[in-house]
This record gives C-alpha cells, structure tokens and sequence, in this order.
C-alpha cells in the first residue's frame, strides 16, 4: 500500500472515529454546540488539506501541473453549481488534456 491510499485510509477512520466519540463518550446526553461545530468542521479541513497536499506537494517545493489544471477547472465546475460527478469529470478531462499538450 503506497503512502496516498494509506493517508486516506487513516484520514477514513479518523473521520469516524470523530463522529462516534461524541456518541460513545457522551451516551445519551446532548453535545455542546461549540463542540459540534468543530466535528462538522474537521472533516472536510482534513480532506482539503489532503486535496492540497496531494495536489501542490513535490519534493520540498509546491509544483504546478496537470493536477492543479484539473483542480481548478473542477473549482469553477462548483462554483456554476454543476453536481459533484460533472465537476470529477471536468477535473480529469482537464488533467489528461494539459498532460496530453505538455
């Protein structure tokens, strides 16, 4: 298993584990508004790190490429609203295109 398939493995089983400590931890009792937010929150902080990480990372430099091409493009997919499925599609059409010129 190579180190990205391991990160989102660990990053899987952290997100659960966020969402059940409040559940194991607490029993039956309301959870503070405060610390609701952060589980929300946390999730998708994570996976946007790994998205950025994954995306920009080299070799102790940020590197510009077809990922980027393809990340941006599927950023303004999701801006104009277009649904999560058009805007994976739009990220790898992109990525194989600017790979395909360069």
């Amino acid at each position: 298993m190579n180190e990205v398939w391991f990160t989102v493995a660990v990053l899987g089983v952290v997100t659960i584990a966020i969402k059940a400590v409040p559940a194991v931890v607490l029993g039956g009792r309301e959870v503070p508004a405060a610390a609701t937010q952060v589980f929300e929150t946390l999730a998708p902080a994570l996976l946007a790190a790994l998205v950025v990480t994954q995306t920009f990372g080299g070799d102790e430099e940020i590197v510009l490429d077809a990922r980027a091409a393809g990340v941006g493009a599927a950023a303004v997919a999701v801006v104009l609203r277009a649904p999560i499925v058009v805007a994976a599609l739009v990220a790898a059409v992109t990525a194989a295109i600017v790979r395909a010129v360069t």
